[in-house]
């Protein structure tokens, strides 16, 4: 009986091929180039948390200082106690209006994708093309149409006067038509023939199917919406209805280079609901970046 030879175990000083030195190389010239890119577009933001905790007597002080000799935490606590300030408020309208601007949209533009995509009416290839050459006029030249409107219906300093005039966007029928059109239409015809109505097929059926592009309109709407300053700058007057951008930005006009720690104390609170909505989402948002090219 022959016995048999041991396996031979693989030496790990054995070259490595040709295709994955080049890789290795290729990954270490792409690190490179990415980590002082990093360090420059991070450096803002670190700055901008250095200033929030530095005392006022060290923000201007030579030579320049990248962290602060005596940090300190007031000028967080005056940005939540100063009478003159509502940051809370603030954060709260912010909240409700970006929230509201979000749900509508998604509400309001699916159905109109859905009936672009799928109903069958006079005209309707011909107003979705006309929709898509709105989408070239520049916000200023309906601004003071949409603010004359906004008076008519007596919506100044209210929520409805910042929500509304975004909800119906023409990207987002756009985006969810060019989902629905992707959706096979058997699934459709084999619901109708069970009885189900186009409203029912609409929202138990091709609704779940595009929750991709449903979360990357909610990407889109959310964080337009959050960081929107020029249409709430405009509808928005009284202190308590301002949003959160709008407030900071009046923070800044009025405080200025007196007080930049608390400026930055602001726009670092500001940020942090950003930076929880892209860890909450981050992988709908690298998804979001390949969705050019679904069928149209």
């Amino acid at each position: 009986m022959s016995a048999t030879l041991p396996a031979q175990p693989v030496r790990s000083d054995a070259p490595r091929s040709p295709i994955r030195r080049r890789r290795s190389r290729a990954s270490a010239w792409l690190y490179a180039f990415l980590a002082p890119l990093a360090v420059v577009i991070g450096f803002p933001f670190y700055w901008m948390l250095a200033l929030s905790i530095t005392p006022p007597n060290e923000i201007y002080r030579w030579p320049l200082r990248f962290f602060p000799a005596t940090p300190t935490l007031d000028n967080y606590v005056q940005l939540f106690t100063r009478q003159d300030l509502q940051i809370g408020r603030w954060f709260i309208n912010s909240v409700v209006i970006a929230t509201s601007e979000t749900v509508l949209t998604l509400l309001v533009c699916s159905l109109a994708a859905y009936g672009f995509a799928r109903l069958e009416f006079p005209g309707r290839d011909q107003i979705f093309y006309s929709l898509l050459f709105a989408l070239m006029v520049p916000t200023q030249v309906t601004l003071i149409p949409t603010f004359l409107l906004i008076r008519m219906f007596g919506w100044l300093d209210s929520y409805q006067g910042v929500v509304l005039p975004g909800v119906a966007g023409v990207f987002g029928v756009f985006l969810l038509r060019q989902f629905f059109l992707s959706l096979p239409r058997e699934l459709e015809e084999a619901a109708v023939i069970d009885g189900a109505s186009r409203l029912r097929i609409y929202w138990r059926i091709a609704l779940p199917l595009i929750r991709a592009g449903l979360v990357a309109l909610v990407i889109f709407v959310f964080l337009g919406s959050w960081n929107n300053l020029f249409w709430p700058l405009i509808v928005l007057n009284r202190l308590e209805m301002r949003t959160l951008t709008v407030g900071l930005t009046v923070l800044r006009g009025a405080y200025g280079a007196d007080q930049m720690g608390l400026v930055m104390a602001g726009a670092a609170f500001a940020s942090i609901p950003v930076l929880v909505f892209y860890a909450v989402f981050q992988r709908q948002i690298l998804q979001s970046i390949t969705l050019t090219g679904l069928k149209a």
